[in-house]
């Protein structure tokens, strides 16, 4: 986009061109050239749109270059905080995500137990009832709202990538008593996550 911007300056270019410049295969050269002849429409104001897309894109290479940056910090502070080590070893838990975990949470080591990061994040669960009639329980949702979305995110990608929360999920989600749907598993394994963290941060063993 850098050097070619609009569908125009594409077409004109050609897919050999293409080929030669960017390094694409003359298949998805071919696509790509289509692609910009068939969305060829209005030309009027297209040296603003130049400058624009110009700018997005020089935007984009500062916050990459940002990004990179402090991943490469969080990467050298984080081994200095006792446990750290420990709880990546969970497989699945990233660096940025107990990083995360961590900004939210504070040290662990002023938590007895795991419980008590569970009900920061809101994750404690509260029955829904009226009068005498009990209702289903529900997560509270009273805790911290990014500590809670973080741990989620996490979880999702645990699913596929860790085995034993693959399995949990599935057992959660498939058993013949009282299934949980997908999303109440993953709650469920948020909670498994927490207590997981807490006692291989506060304790420094491995997974």
């Amino acid at each position: 986009m850098q050097e070619f911007p609009t569908p125009g300056e594409i077409v004109e270019l050609g897919a050999e061109a293409i080929v030669q410049r960017w390094k694409k295969d003359v298949k998805r050269a071919r696509q790509l050239v289509e692609t910009a002849r068939s969305s060829i429409g209005l030309t009027e104001g297209l040296p603003a749109a130049k400058i624009e897309i110009k700018t997005l894109l020089e935007q984009y290479d500062m916050f990459a270059r940002q990004l990179e940056e402090i991943l490469a910090e969080v990467e050298r502070l984080l081994p200095q905080i006792p446990g750290t080590k420990e709880m990546l070893t969970v497989p699945g838990v990233a660096v940025v995500t107990l990083a995360g975990f961590l900004a939210e949470v504070g040290d662990l080591r002023g938590y007895e137990h795991g419980q008590q990061i569970i009900r920061l994040a809101g994750l404690n669960l509260k029955e829904n009832s009226s009068g005498k009639k009990k209702g289903k329980s529900s997560i509270t949702k009273r805790g911290r709202a990014r500590l809670r979305a973080l741990l989620f995110r996490a979880v999702v990608l645990m699913v596929a990538k860790n085995a034993e929360f693959k399995a949990l999920h599935q057992y959660f989600t498939k058993r013949s008593q009282n299934p949980l749907k997908k999303k109440q598993s993953i709650v469920a394994l948020c909670v498994k996550l927490i207590r997981v963290l807490h006692t291989l941060g506060t304790k420094q063993v491995r997974y």
